[in-house]
């Protein structure tokens, strides 16, 4: 006790203080790198993809306690085929020059998409959409593609339209949604095979945020829209209502199309 009585106690609470800290960063330092894999300190790859999630995840809950309230939750209406969704993104040329383009946005759908457009294009004028979603950098440059051939967009009875699909749907200049079609959003993730250090991950996220909300506005949507998405689990979805897609400006007019 007369050794400890020489320290100021107020110093030896700080010093106690110290050694938690640097014990608790520790801790981090080893969880960090147990969970990513004791990567590499910066990676070289951005974050890209969307994940597309189970194609009709449940809707999520926006309120905690007992009764919470979901979002809109319209699986009930769809009849997607699940074996066509999770399948290659595919497309198909309908009569009335509608572009069908069905299922997962794998890597090299804008290539292929471009490739359609350049061998029909001339007969497309609306492009209906039934995805679960898939790869950023594709959904994206679809919808550019889109917009620069001033085509319209739509989202029919039964269809889906996920993650980053609406990314696409928003490229439309004239944009509609059926009363019994699905549009939800959630968090992305990166599905590459080096996720990289923590800290870069981060980066990259807000980095693809930025991103996402620069897209949206340039297409004339709201970007308050993706705060639904940041808000919500990657297995899961917030999907949207029509009075929401009316109000972000994702369904241009009337939010409801007649089933065709």
């Amino acid at each position: 006790m007369r050794y400890f009585a020489r320290f100021d106690e107020g110093e030896v609470i700080r010093w106690a203080f110290r050694g938690l800290l640097a014990g608790a960063i520790g801790v981090l330092v080893f969880d960090f790198q147990d969970l990513w894999g004791n990567q590499p300190l910066f990676s070289s790859e951005p974050t890209s993809h969307l994940a597309a999630p189970a194609v009709l995840p449940p809707a999520v809950t926006v309120s905690g306690g007992e009764g919470a309230s979901l979002t809109v939750d319209p699986r009930d209406n769809l009849t997607t085929d699940e074996t066509a969704l999770r399948a290659p993104v595919a497309f198909t040329l309908r009569p009335g020059g509608v572009l069908a383009v069905e299922g997962y946005i794998d890597n090299g759908s804008k290539a292929r998409f471009e490739t359609e457009l350049a061998a029909r294009g001339e007969y497309v004028e609306t492009v209906s959409l039934n995805s679960p979603g898939g790869s950023l950098d594709d959904a994206i440059g679809m919808a550019t593609l889109i917009r620069e051939r001033g085509l319209a967009t739509t989202v029919e009875d039964g269809a889906l339209c996920a993650s980053s699909c609406p990314l696409i749907l928003a490229g439309g200049t004239n944009r509609t949604i059926s009363a019994k079609a699905a549009v939800g959003v959630h968090q992305f993730y990166s599905v590459s095979a080096d996720p990289g250090n923590p800290a870069q991950a981060m980066a990259d996220a807000q980095a693809t945020t930025a991103r996402i909300s620069r897209h949206l506005a340039a297409m004339g949507v709201d970007a308050a829209l993706w705060l639904h998405a940041l808000d919500t689990p990657p297995r899961s979805l917030y999907y949207l209502s029509a009075d929401q897609m009316r109000d972000y400006g994702l369904a241009t007019g009337n939010a409801q199309v007649a089933a065709k």
